[in-house]
């Protein structure tokens, strides 16, 4: 089982030709439905309002099987996301985040990132939960997914960034991050950077089009991105995300008496691979629609 925290909103998705679209979303929700349509047993920690826009989030999480343990809110937050005529969103949010304090459920790990671990006051019980996890020497996996539109003081996001990488096995955050947080920086010079982390041992860099890197204490793996004819790229990062979590949970990566995340090239390899040729699915579709097992190619992630 695995544990998601953030929030969940609904994506009303711009085109360029000036259509409009509505989705639900949000990055942990995103992560949370890749897993379980990836056949991962999962958990969401979020917070919905009574409205229809939370009716919709609350019916994707049950036709998906996510577990959702979700705390009220005055009303459910939405993203409007402006797309190019590449695919690629930019985006506008109307959200608060009040999440509770909340005890971790029986875990094989935890996910976290994206504006959970950023808005007060509900961050303070994202980072509560991690702690928990911490304490527990249950798995972190992080993905800091920075909306600049919620940066104020770069230098300070960029230290909270470092201290939660630091209690977080897996990190996974994109080049679209560092230049946000600190414009000119080498994306490969930051990624290794983070594996001085205290719990951190794999560190992933995606680049979009340009692929994505692995990085660990011995080793280093670059795959290109798959090929897809891109409609729009809401959601891709997040589904990456969740089939390279899968494919660590599959291989039984976490907990105490697990493999151990994988260190050498040819794993890491393949661990990027897998979770290029998921999130291309998603980036062929509207909206953040991950694939599910059948969609993948046969023996998926093998």
């Amino acid at each position: 089982m695995l544990v998601v925290a953030g929030e969940s909103l609904i994506d009303i998705v711009r085109t360029p030709d000036g259509a409009v679209h509505e989705a639900v979303g949000g990055a942990p929700l995103t992560v949370a439905s890749a897993l379980a349509r990836l056949d991962v047993p999962a958990i969401l920690i979020t917070q919905v309002g009574d409205d229809p826009h939370g009716a919709s989030i609350r019916a994707r999480a049950g036709a998906d099987g996510v577990e959702l343990e979700a705390s009220p809110l005055a009303r459910t937050a939405t993203a409007s996301a402006i797309l190019d005529a590449a695919g690629s969103a930019a985006y506008d949010f109307d959200i608060s985040w009040s999440l509770p304090p909340v005890e971790l459920p029986p875990c094989d790990a935890l996910h976290v990132g994206a504006l959970g671990t950023l808005l007060e006051p509900g961050r303070d019980s994202v980072w509560d939960l991690v702690d928990q996890a911490y304490a527990r020497a249950v798995p972190v996996s992080y993905d800091p997914n920075i909306r600049t539109a919620f940066v104020e003081d770069a230098d300070q996001v960029w230290r909270d960034v470092e201290a939660l990488a630091g209690r977080a096995g897996v990190v996974k955050l994109s080049d679209q991050d560092i230049a946000a947080l600190l414009p000119g920086a080498d994306p490969a010079d930051i990624a290794r950077s983070l594996l001085d982390g205290e719990r951190t041992e794999l560190v992933i860099l995606t680049r979009g089009p340009d692929g994505a890197t692995a990085f660990t204490r011995t080793a280093t793996a670059t795959v290109p991105a798959a090929q897809v004819a891109v409609v729009d790229t809401v959601g891709a990062g997040d589904c990456f995300t969740a089939a390279a979590l899968t494919v660590l949970f599959e291989d039984g990566a976490f907990g105490e008496f697990g493999a151990g995340l994988p260190r050498e090239e040819p794993a890491l390899t393949r661990l990027l691979s897998a979770a290029s040729t998921a999130a291309a699915v998603s980036c062929g579709r509207r909206g953040a629609e991950p694939a599910t097992r059948s969609e993948l190619p046969p023996g998926w992630p093998h």
